[in-house]
């Protein structure tokens, strides 16, 4: 199979990463695509994941050290973690990690060139937040880390070039690069594969 100059160079920077265990969805004309793990239901994701909770400092006195909320996840086929202890409710220290986990998986797993299909490039997700040219959608919705995933994917995809990329999710490069935005590191991420690639850095 012959792939552009652009293509040859992501599956260089891609195909590095470690063992993925995910979601296959097996379509009718028999294409596979591999959901990316930020993408999954939680239930799901947690299937793949460790859950440690571990005793935290109490605020004083006598219930120091006697709070048992920190709650620490790591998602067993990447080795990627998230945590969350600053809560006194274990529950709503595991809803903070993870969505952590969810953004970190986001941020380090790239599915790999041929687990990707373009056919079904933008999700209907994505194109549910398509409000008038413009991606709509806050960086602490439970959506984000999904959203985030696919731009970062498709991206990848493209040679992390957004003008590229912008044609297959439907919304301007300029929103594209918006979307990243939100989450800092995600924009770190963008400019440091396209240093990597020869190109510039994007402001």
């Amino acid at each position: 199979m012959n792939h552009s100059r652009s293509e040859r160079k992501v599956q260089r920077l891609t195909r590095s990463g470690g063992p993925t265990a995910f979601v296959v969805h097996i379509r009718s004309d028999f294409k596979i695509f591999i959901m990316h793990p930020a993408s999954l239901s939680i239930e799901t994701l947690l299937k793949s994941c460790q859950v440690r909770r571990q005793r935290r400092s109490g605020p004083g006195g006598q219930h120091r050290n006697k709070v048992e909320t920190g709650i620490f996840i790591e998602h067993t086929p990447s080795g990627i973690r998230a945590e969350a202890t600053e809560g006194r409710s274990q529950a709503k220290n595991q809803e903070r990690a993870v969505f952590r986990l969810r953004i970190q998986l986001a941020l380090e797993h790239r599915r790999k060139f041929e687990e990707l299909d373009p056919s079904v490039t933008p999700s209907e997700l994505w194109k549910s937040r398509i409000k008038g040219g413009q991606i709509k959608v806050n960086s602490e919705h439970t959506d984000f880390p999904t959203l985030l995933a696919e731009a970062l994917d498709v991206l990848a995809f493209y040679g992390w070039e957004p003008r590229e990329a912008k044609e297959s999710l439907g919304c301007s490069a300029t929103q594209l690069v918006k979307l990243l935005k939100k989450e800092p590191r995600a924009f770190a991420c963008l400019n440091r594969n396209r240093t990597l690639l020869g190109l510039s850095a994007l402001r």
